[in-house]
């Protein structure tokens, strides 16, 4: 089986505290009292062989905020592999976000499980800036790596 595939953009801003990112809370009724390992990088699938993988981020960052990527420098942040073995490629870019313009996609699921009825649900149901310490103790823990390369980057 192949892997899965996202690829997303991290926001990022300086304050007079040091670096924040801009992280989503995952939509759903999965997460919905779920804090810690349920925030990620604003990212969504995309084919694998699509190319360039920083145009499906961009694409996605639309799709997951319903607003425009930043323009930007885009500092590539590598990739990680999840636990459950989806591939997640990010860039940083330095942009300021107000999250209150948020206005996040939705995805359909069946729910609750085997009733046969469809919920529409956000893909992202908050978005909020961190500072990198606490970043790191809510954000998908294989994403603290891209949290990792962005302060290597920015030091």
């Amino acid at each position: 089986m192949t892997a899965r595939h996202s690829a997303g953009l991290l926001l990022y801003r300086r304050t007079g505290e040091g670096l924040e990112v801009l992280l989503g809370h995952m939509g759903g009724p999965f997460f919905a009292r779920r804090d810690a390992g349920a925030w990620t990088v604003p990212k969504g699938e995309y084919e694998p062989g699509e190319e360039p993988a920083r145009e499906a981020a961009r694409r996605e960052f639309q799709e997951e905020l319903g607003l425009p990527p930043p323009d930007g420098e885009a500092v590539p942040l590598g990739e990680v592999r999840q636990s459950g073995g989806k591939v997640v490629t990010a860039w940083a870019v330095e942009a300021d976000l107000d999250p209150a313009t948020v206005v996040p996609g939705t995805f359909r699921m069946e729910w609750p499980p085997r009733s046969g009825r469809l919920e529409e649900f956000p893909e992202l149901d908050r978005v909020a800036w961190f500072a990198l310490a606490r970043a790191r103790e809510v954000i998908v823990r294989a994403q603290t790596a891209f949290l990792d390369r962005l302060a290597e980057h920015s030091a």
